[in-house]
């Protein structure tokens, strides 16, 4: 996606975009409930999948994914979800990750199961309570964390932390609410069938 589709994408969907980047290793379901929760409240184009590079990666279980757009070329964001997966860390040492959320540190943002360290590696959990994966605890307590509330979902301001799997679902509801409002949030968890 070049910037003029990127910004049309902004366009089609009438307002903001969430960007979520994505890594070879991705978790597919965590990513694919991301995708669905903002779709269900800001219709196509309204999250926008992103990397360093456009060159496919393979997800987790297999499956062959093109990143919609590089950070460079990424419309000014609305909020951050951060999937998990095998490959997150990995990914969580690319400097222009880091650098990326850091740029954009004060966005809402969700991160579920190893995602959280996408974070961790950015210095963006220090003196933060986070929930998470009860695996990653320690990893967690680490990266500076103020308290880890393992095989918990946690909000804490506009970051809310889940454990891996279905609990993604709990940080793409959050995000949709800090973005489109409570409503448009709940009315996508009705459709999902999670209410």
């Amino acid at each position: 996606m070049s910037d003029s589709e990127a910004q049309s994408a902004e366009q089609e969907t009438g307002g903001p975009i969430v960007a979520i980047p994505v890594y070879a290793g991705v978790s597919e379901l965590e990513l694919g409930l991301m995708v669905t929760v903002c779709r269900l409240c800001g219709g196509e184009g309204a999250s926008v999948t992103v990397n360093r590079s456009r060159a496919s990666i393979v997800t987790a279980g297999g499956l062959v994914s093109t990143p919609h757009v590089l950070y460079a070329a990424l419309p000014e964001p609305a909020a951050l979800l951060l999937p998990g997966g095998p490959g997150a860390l990995k990914a969580a040492r690319d400097p222009l990750l880091k650098t990326f959320l850091s740029a954009h540190a004060t966005l809402p943002t969700g991160a579920s199961g190893s995602g959280l360290l996408l974070l961790g590696e950015a210095g963006l959990l220090s003196g933060r309570e986070v929930g998470g994966s009860a695996d990653l605890a320690d990893t967690l307590w680490g990266h500076g964390a103020g308290d880890v509330h393992a095989g918990e979902v946690w909000t804490d301001a506009n970051l809310c932390t889940t454990p891996g799997g279905f609990p993604a679902l709990h940080a793409a509801l959050h995000v949709a609410a800090a973005v489109w409002g409570a409503e448009a949030a709940a009315d996508a968890a009705r459709r999902l069938g999670t209410l």
